[in-house]
């Protein structure tokens, strides 16, 4: 399984785009300006959208998706959301306010996009991509999510101010089990000067990093890709990212990588 990063910015800067995936053709995790790297034909084949939260830097691109290529679309795009978050983006963005309501444009019958619910521990089976929501702590209701390559499993926190056990007792088991894990996604937003920042926007620092991945099994060789560090602080962050004592973890920016292969 291929997955294009198309965005993994923590904000906007020349180069830099906000949070979005493309697993395969057809299957976009987060929907933040990283959309912005399709074309049209690219765009045409997304059929899912799974989103992790309701910040704006991972829902930015979804309106100006639609609206890109809606009309082009022979069946409406699914977004898979938390309640939560689906309810987010009916009051503060599809209300015709914002954004036209395009769960019911052109019609009710057949719209632009359905919004679907989804929970912690719901497995989808999409475009031939097994795909598992995981618990995740922000600011508002989040996710993380895990999908199944042929190498082994692609694992992404989501935002995060610390990962719940429950989080890191499905990655070791996914780490344990035939396939393995391939890639472990995680973010670290701030520096370590700005971890009082961090706590209170409920994002890591690379010092609060170095304690959740403790979590993970003594001695595993495992990637681990640093995403949503702020454009201004991404060097120094990952500078302070690569002091840790990490054993025989690899802690790689995942700006510097354009498609992971699972």
């Amino acid at each position: 399984m291929k997955i294009r990063i198309l965005g993994c910015s923590g904000s906007i800067a020349r180069g830099c785009r906000t949070t979005s995936f493309l697993l395969g053709e057809h299957i976009l995790v987060d929907a933040g300006t990283g959309v912005g790297e399709l074309t049209l034909d690219e765009m045409r084949r997304v059929d899912h959208v799974f989103l992790t939260h309701s910040h704006l830097d991972h829902i930015a691109a979804l309106p100006l998706l639609l609206d890109a290529v809606g009309a082009c679309r022979p069946r409406p795009l699914q977004v898979h959301a938390l309640p939560a978050t689906l309810a987010a983006l009916r009051a503060h963005v599809f209300n015709d306010v914002i954004w036209p309501d395009f769960t019911r444009i052109p019609t009710r019958q057949a719209p632009f996009v359905r919004l679907l619910p989804l929970g912690v521990g719901d497995v989808f089976g999409v475009a031939g991509i097994s795909l598992e929501v995981l618990p995740a702590r922000h600011s508002v209701p989040a996710v993380g999510y895990a999908a199944r390559g042929q190498k082994g499993w692609w694992v992404y926190s989501g935002d995060t101010e610390g990962l719940e056990p429950a989080f890191w007792r499905r990655v070791n088991a996914l780490c344990q089990s035939a396939d393995g894990v391939s890639a472990l996604c995680i973010e670290t937003a701030f520096s370590n000067a700005e971890a009082e920042l961090a706590r209170i926007s409920r994002h890591l620092s690379p010092t609060a990093l170095a304690r959740e991945l403790t979590a993970l099994p003594a001695g595993i060789d495992l990637p681990i890709y640093i995403t949503h560090a702020k454009p201004q602080q991404s060097s120094l962050i990952m500078r302070e990212v690569q002091a840790l004592d990490h054993g025989a973890l690899r802690l790689i920016d995942l700006q510097t990588v354009d498609v992971l292969s699972v």
